[in-house]
């Protein structure tokens, strides 16, 4: 597989795992298929608690 598909399946994937509400550890990629996997993940992934305490 290009680069190109390679990030676009990092995306799909990170996507895919916030949907199905898998921790943000979950990634398996390092590098730039990492940033594409967060990018994906955090556009379907629910909010995090606010857990500082701050209100």
């Amino acid at each position: 597989m290009g680069a190109r598909e390679d990030i676009a399946r990092a995306v799909t994937e990170g996507a895919e795992a916030g949907r199905r509400g898998d921790p943000p550890t979950a990634c398996p990629y390092s590098g730039l298929l990492r940033t594409a996997w967060i990018k994906g993940y955090a556009r379907t992934a629910p909010p995090l608690a606010d857990q500082s305490g701050e209100e």
